[in-house]
């Protein structure tokens, strides 16, 4: 197919009609509403630029326009689901950029969503572009689910720390564990509030209950998803990981072999130290934290649970807390974690926890 050189400005514009047969690469600059749509040839010069309101027929329509099969690329941002989804239906093969990796765009002195697509492009056509995953469907409905239930036990969580507030508002401190189970329910029901301050927490505590419900819908879905999953099966053998942990680690990760080794996966999860290097000076900071925070938080919650049987994840948090305080230990028994994730899901097995069979004399 032939590509068509039109207006850099966009639509309205007079086009010039100039025709060209190679392979043309597609950088979009997505947005909510509207979006811009650059072409570029093997050489760098551009082919094409026009804006267009957010339709899958009129993506489709531009991007036939750059020949079979054409290399389009779109920064991983808001909403990009349906809009990879139109492409890769269309035949193009699509690519994600990594937001981290384009951050130098904002430094240029003009910025606009014609460069931005346009410096997308460029990157992709000198194999240059930071990538980001592009998850296949079955891994997004996952990930919808498992992000769904965070959120709701997030706001759960609000409310909880709603009903505390009152409480402190009244100068009450009710002398239980759990404030929210039958009987710190009893015991904040027989609670001296004032009317206002009565009438808030009930309120709080049926919306407590509401999300409770979804909670349970949703984490029912998910379990229904994986039953037969081996990776989520084998990772519950990890100490600490149990089935909503487990239902994290599947979600957010993934395809594990998409990964090269264990250590590459525990760096996406931003548990790695920073390392920042110049000439002769070396600095080790904190961990990055970048990468998926829901694996990060799953790694480090597993790690806050251990089980004392399992012994030598013990020993080892025990032993570095010792040196260099709780938390770094955590961080390091997390990393460990996340390793045993690593194999649990690539293999549907974890050769480490598997049980020694002690050879005969």
């Amino acid at each position: 197919m032939l590509g068509v050189l039109t207006n850099p400005h966009g639509e309205g514009g007079p086009a010039m009609q100039e025709e060209y047969d190679g392979r043309q690469v597609v950088g979009i600059d997505l947005h909510r509403r509207r979006s811009v749509i650059v072409r570029l040839s093997e050489a760098g010069d551009q082919l094409g630029c026009v804006r267009i309101d957010n339709d899958p027929l009129r993506l489709v329509a531009e991007i036939g326009k750059a020949g079979e099969h054409p290399e389009v690329v779109l920064e991983a941002t808001y909403g990009w689901y349906w809009a990879v989804d139109v492409l890769q239906d269309a035949g193009a093969r699509v690519h994600l950029a990594h937001p981290l990796g384009v951050k130098g765009f904002a430094y240029r002195r003009v910025k606009n969503d014609q460069c931005d697509a346009a410096d997308l492009a460029d990157l992709l056509r000198m194999n240059r572009l930071p990538e980001a995953y592009v998850a296949p469907p079955a891994v997004r409905d996952l990930r919808e689910l498992v992000r769904h239930r965070a959120k709701l036990v997030a706001l759960r969580s609000g409310l909880k720390a709603g009903v505390h507030a009152v409480l402190a508002k009244q100068g009450l401190h009710i002398q239980v564990s759990d404030l929210f189970g039958v009987g710190g329910r009893q015991l904040l029901e027989a609670a001296g509030l004032d009317g206002p301050y009565r009438a808030r927490v009930h309120a709080y505590l049926r919306l407590i209950d509401a999300f409770g419900f979804e909670i349970d819908v949703v984490s029912g879905q998910l379990r229904a998803r994986l039953c037969h999953d081996r990776g989520y099966l084998a990772v519950q053998a990890v100490p600490g990981v149990g089935p909503v942990l487990a239902g994290v680690f599947v979600a957010e990760i993934g395809e594990a072999g998409r990964f090269h080794d264990a250590a590459h996966l525990v760096s996406w999860a931003g548990l790695t130290p920073k390392h920042r290097e110049s000439d002769t000076t070396v600095r080790r900071g904190p961990i990055t934290k970048q990468g998926s925070g829901l694996v990060r938080w799953a790694a480090i919650e597993a790690a806050q649970k251990i089980p004392a049987t399992a012994g030598w994840l013990i020993c080892n948090r025990a032993r570095i807390a010792e040196r260099r305080g709780r938390n770094v230990a955590t961080v390091a028994v997390a990393r460990k974690l996340l390793t045993l994730v690593y194999y649990g899901l690539r293999d549907g097995h974890i050769r480490a926890l598997a049980p020694q069979v002690k050879a005969a004399a």
